[in-house]
């Protein structure tokens, strides 16, 4: 239900685990008070949780707290990139160097002039 692959949550739970282990943990009905609880501790997921397992009830506790977002905190940052705006932005620099382009220009041309009657 958290998409969390049997190689991760072995890695979690220490050396003495691997995914053939977590796959024959899956198969078992009862597992261990202390297995549960090193389970709990690396799922963040409180023991009572597994022990009173009701699949509607765990969905539901995965969707509020386990979802994309809710791993930044709930924070949810909306960035209002307009791509008119940006254009926008973009021709007005343009224009803007293409006059300072235009001035040098002319004062080039003036000092050439001023060159030539000389």
């Amino acid at each position: 239900m958290l998409g969390i692959k049997q190689d991760a949550l072995a890695f979690d739970l220490g050396e003495d685990w691997n995914q053939k282990k977590i796959s024959m943990l899956e198969q078992k009905d009862v597992i261990e008070d202390n297995i549960l609880r090193q389970i709990s501790n690396s799922l963040k997921i409180p023991v009572e949780a597994f022990q009173n397992f009701d699949e509607e009830q765990a969905v539901n506790l995965i969707s509020c707290n386990f979802s994309d977002n809710a791993m930044f905190n709930n924070r949810i940052e909306v960035f209002n990139n307009n791509p008119i705006d940006k254009l926008i932005q973009l021709h007005e620099d343009k224009i803007a160097l293409y006059e300072r382009m235009l001035k040098e220009k002319d004062e080039m041309m003036q000092r050439l002039e001023k060159l030539i009657n000389k």
